[in-house]
């Protein structure tokens, strides 16, 4: 890994000519940059994307090897429908990096709060629904927002129907994903598998996801921040590329390099007390398997 004088860049990305990801939200933001880069680097890149005639008009604009197909993580039969239609095929990098952010209270065709539903337990179905296909990393892109508020999973109430605020539904669906992280990299360890889990969060990147949060306010108070404090998407995306192309351990988190990690060089950050807690990793892995009706493909090879 670079120094500070010599800090990680997307020129250090590897040759990945031959490999294929997929990017789950490619059609902007930190998902279109990383997708950008991994084609850069000769991947051929999957668009998972709700709206695939917006991502056509972004994967236009990409320089490489790009396909688009139809993924809304807040509807199982379409996350089941995209991994149906893989066919087989080598996936060398899965990157769950679609998301939505403080929104109004509301859920997902399923039935789940909408940022639970589709920040957590779509990626956690869509990720356990290809695993068998993957050959080398799955990077889950979570936040520093998963430090907000109680910093818990609300196991009682997981759509947080009596208790719900959009801050906490999200710092929930941010906790759950470095738990995701944590748990499936365990399995995959203990199956003997040599893919790895890593995660990374953009620190306070400036794109259109700050724009929908449900308070008009904090709304206008993150426009400002964008402007003032925020990194690009660009430099946003660089943690997530980091944590797919190097050569760091599995269930490794990565985010800026700079102060609070809102900005700066990728590297190897922290997690909180609450994301490092096995037991509830365990507990949430078994609650999402029973909510979506997906379990861990090598379930045989793993015990507990």
């Amino acid at each position: 890994m670079a120094d500070k004088q010599n800090a990680w860049n997307p020129n250090d990305l590897p040759d990945l000519a031959g490999r294929t990801a997929v990017v789950t939200g490619a059609n902007s933001g930190i998902g279109l940059r990383a997708a950008e880069g991994l084609a850069r680097a000769g991947a051929h890149v999957v668009f998972a994307v709700r709206d695939v005639e917006r991502g056509r008009a972004a994967a236009a604009g990409v320089n490489g090897s790009t396909e688009v197909r139809r993924l809304d993580l807040a509807d199982l039969s379409s996350v089941r429908e995209f991994a149906d239609g893989w066919e087989g095929r080598p996936l060398s990098l899965l990157i769950n990096n679609a998301g939505v952010m403080m929104l109004p209270q509301q859920r997902t065709r399923d039935g789940f709060e909408m940022q639970f539903g589709t920040n957590h337990l779509g990626h956690f179905a869509l990720t356990n629904l290809l695993l068998p296909h993957v050959t080398d990393r799955v990077v889950t892109v979570a936040s520093g927002a998963h430090r907000f508020g109680d910093q818990k999973i609300h196991f009682d109430d997981l759509n947080l129907t009596s208790n719900y605020s959009p801050t906490r539904a999200y710092a929930q669906s941010k906790l759950a994903n470095l738990l995701f992280v944590l748990e499936l990299q365990r399995r995959l360890t203990e199956a003997g598998s040599p893919v790895r889990a890593t995660a990374a969060h953009p620190g306070w990147a400036a794109t259109n996801l700050q724009s929908h949060h449900a308070n008009p306010l904090m709304r206008l108070g993150m426009a400002i921040g964008n402007r003032l404090l925020a990194q690009d998407d660009r430099a946003g995306a660089r943690p997530t590329l980091f944590a797919a192309t190097e050569d760091i351990p599995g269930a490794s988190y990565a985010g800026p390099d700079g102060l609070g990690e809102w900005r700066g060089a990728p590297t190897l950050v922290s997690r909180s007390r609450a994301a490092s807690d096995t037991v509830a990793a365990r507990r949430l892995w078994s609650a999402s398997e029973e909510l979506t009706g997906v379990r861990f493909p090598l379930e045989a090879a793993v015990r507990g």
